[in-house]
């Protein structure tokens, strides 16, 4: 028997079982009824672990879909609550700074002057307490060589330096500061300046002139537009140059520099 005949023999069968099944499955006015149901009791098993099967399956690409939508959701969720406590942090530095404003904008004279509040956003590095950086400047109406005070009106320094948005505060313990000074108690004029190590020196004042322990300094008004009557400190000992000419006193001032937060320019 040729291999020709064998597969003509295949190709007629093929055929046949084609439109049996058609006729089966399609069962034109209901002739192949008996045939179609013993097809399909036979076949019922195989089908109900197909389906099972495949709702298995389906089910299991569903649920890996849910955990990769989980994920996503769960990431945009987290970068939601990352943005929404960055502003809860935002507000609360806010709310504190103003509270803080407000706190020492009422301890300080606002009937003698007009200020200028603001905080303070950098310090001198080295720790030596000669100068800082307030977050006002030239558009708050701060220029060179206004004073700056605290609390209670303590002078703490003059505005050495303005740029358009900041200022930098040369403090009265930096060595380049100067400001002309009186004693409170027994009129004594001198030049208050800072010495690394010493704080803040009362110099220059005149053997004729008397200094106590214990008298409060306070600016002098002269030579400069700082006003006369802001607080600078007290005076801790006192002591003669080495020419005899002069008294130089040590001062000590109520504020820490290296702590300052709120600062107010008069202007």
């Amino acid at each position: 028997m040729s291999k020709k005949y064998v597969t003509s023999k295949i190709v007629k069968l093929v055929i046949v079982l084609i439109v049996c099944a058609f006729l089966i499955f399609f069962n034109p006015k209901g002739f192949f009824n008996p045939i179609r149901g013993v097809f399909l009791s036979i076949s019922a098993p195989f089908q109900k672990i197909f389906y099972q099967s495949s709702q298995k399956i389906g089910g299991t690409v569903s649920f890996l879909a849910s955990i990769s939508e989980i994920k996503n959701d769960n990431a945009k969720l987290s970068k939601e609550n990352n943005f929404l406590a960055a502003q809860v942090a935002s507000l609360q530095e806010e709310k504190n700074q103003n509270a803080l404003l407000r706190e020492q904008l009422g301890l300080v004279p606002r009937d003698k002057f007009s200020l200028v509040g603001g905080f303070v956003i950098g310090q001198d590095p080295q720790g030596s307490e000669s100068w800082i950086i307030l977050d006002k400047g030239e558009k708050d109406g701060i220029s060179v060589g206004m004073a700056v005070i605290v609390s209670n009106g303590i002078l703490v320094g003059k505005v050495e330096e303005v740029y358009a948005t900041s200022s930098k505060i040369n403090l009265l313990a930096s060595s380049s500061s100067s400001v002309n000074v009186s004693d409170a108690e027994t009129g004594a004029k001198g030049i208050i300046r800072g010495e690394y190590g010493l704080g803040l020196v009362m110099d220059m004042v005149t053997q004729a002139d008397v200094l106590n322990v214990g008298d409060t300094i306070i600016t002098s008004g002269l030579g400069s537009n700082i006003p006369r009557g802001l607080l600078v400190g007290k005076i801790k000992d006192i002591k003669v140059s080495d020419d005899r000419l002069f008294q130089r006193a040590t001062v000590v001032s109520r504020i820490k520099y290296s702590g300052l937060d709120v600062v107010f320019v008069i202007k």
